[in-house]
């Protein structure tokens, strides 16, 4: 199996981020790391390797970068201006210098990746997806939280809102976003367990945020034994493979 790390200087986030592909072959998912965590934190705890059938057998290429998390949202000593600022930033080196680089890669410069993402990526996934449905395939949301009010201690501007999938995408109602969410056969799977540490009442309300706006998806909320961890998630994973990827 293809494993390859590439590294480059981002000007929009001032320092060096590096990439790690797996697989040779097959649709594109781009995964985003949980908390403050790397791009090898997916290797790390054996979540590449709970799905490394698709990736030897062609099925699926797997993407995994650098989160921004401790800059940002769970950085104690940033404002909550400069917290967002590098959520703002991160968006864009995502869309302007990791989509290109993946599109180069599958030699195919329209591909829509998939995003997926564990806890804080499930959301990094969920507001990247939702933000750019034309850009993005589809999103694997596993054990998030949709809501970052609580990271900003009662501050809220614009910016807030436009990085709060919970409170944009109710009032989502453009002729151009909306349609694609609604009709553009994109894939969304939304997963919780209802264990230690979960909090699937966060899914849920995203659930009921998307179907009020007619936008199709997959809620999927496991039992009261599913806790929030890594053998969970490594169970999981798989199984939304096999569903997507056959």
């Amino acid at each position: 199996m293809r494993r390859e790390i590439t590294s480059w200087y981002s000007e929009r986030l001032y320092q060096e981020m590096p990439l790690v592909a797996y697989g040779h072959y097959g649709p594109p998912v781009l995964m985003l790391p949980t908390a403050a965590a790397d791009f090898l934190e997916y290797e790390r705890f054996h979540l590449i390797d709970s799905v490394r059938w698709w990736l030897e057998e062609g099925r699926v290429k797997i993407y995994s970068v650098n989160s921004v998390n401790r800059l940002a949202l769970l950085n104690d000593h940033a404002s909550p201006q400069e917290k967002i600022a590098w959520l703002n930033r991160y968006d864009g080196y995502i869309t302007e210098e990791v989509l290109p680089l993946i599109r180069n890669d599958c030699h195919d410069a329209w591909v829509k990746p998939m995003v997926a993402g564990i806890s804080l990526g499930a959301y990094l996934a969920g507001n990247l997806f939702f933000r750019h449905p034309d850009l993005f395939g589809g999103a694997i949301l596993l054990s998030g939280s949709y809501d970052i009010r609580n990271y900003l201690h009662g501050y809220y501007n614009d910016e807030v809102y436009f990085n709060n999938p919970v409170e944009y995408l109710p009032r989502m109602n453009d002729d151009y976003h909306l349609p694609i969410l609604q009709h553009g056969g994109r894939r969304i799977i939304i997963f919780s367990g209802q264990g230690a540490f979960e909090a699937p009442e966060r899914s849920r309300r995203l659930s009921d945020i998307l179907h009020s706006k007619g936008i199709p998806h997959w809620l999927d909320i496991w039992g009261h034994d599913v806790n929030h961890d890594w053998p969970w998630w490594r169970e999981a994973m798989p199984y939304y493979f096999g569903k997507l990827f056959g």
